[in-house]
């Protein structure tokens, strides 16, 4: 088992245990194909009255010039790593329906659903995606002439994970260290807040 690989505490699909964000990328070039198919899992994400309020932005190494613009639109901690994918992306979302321009409270969860999907069909294609919210929402709106009303809220880091042996120490130890995620009592609850739910208790104990 790959050491990233999630130890769960109940069975799960091998995609999502398999599925981690890495630090390093290697230089292998992602296929034209598998990047239409990765957005085409984000296009069947579910979505508040099927809006559908993602759009995404996205550049490859083949486009040096357009791989630069958009890399200068990460906070300059994320480009240090994020330079090395083949494939960027920014995640933007309309916060807004467009049937009645009233406020779309579940936009940004829905690009969080639509990137979701995204991960999960590039860890079933041997890929990996880094997503990240540190980016320049106002140098994004710029350099893309984003119009009103949309909003540049993350960023997709995607290619083919490096051998952290072969990366700079300063991220190595990032894709060494095992997972870890809270347990299920501690966020799974029922009659109140902070009571965890006794389906998880007792399968737990």
């Amino acid at each position: 088992m790959n050491i990233k690989t999630a130890t769960t505490d109940f069975p799960i699909n091998r995609i999502l245990a398999e599925r981690f964000s890495p630090y390093g990328f290697g230089v292998r070039p992602v296929a034209e194909a598998d990047i239409c198919s990765l957005f085409e899992a984000a296009r069947w994400a579910a979505s508040s009255y099927n809006e559908q309020p993602w759009r995404y932005i996205v550049a490859t190494k083949a486009d040096p010039r357009e791989f630069a613009r958009l890399l200068a639109c990460l906070v300059e901690a994320n480009q240090a790593w994020a330079e090395a994918a083949p494939v960027l992306a920014l995640g933007v979302v309309s916060l807004k329906f467009a049937k009645n321009n009233e406020a779309n409270r579940a936009a940004v969860h829905d690009l969080g659903l639509a990137s979701g999907n995204l991960s999960a069909e590039a860890t079933a294609r041997g890929l990996s995606v880094h997503q990240m919210i540190g980016i320049l929402p106002d140098k994004a709106r710029d350099a893309y002439q984003i119009p009103e009303h949309f909003e540049a809220w993350t960023a997709l880091a995607i290619g083919y994970k490096a051998d952290p042996k072969i990366m700079p120490e300063a991220f190595k130890e990032r894709d060494l260290t095992p997972r870890q995620r809270k347990p299920l009592n501690e966020f799974v609850f029922t009659g109140e807040w902070g009571k965890s739910s006794p389906l998880v208790l007792n399968r737990l104990a």
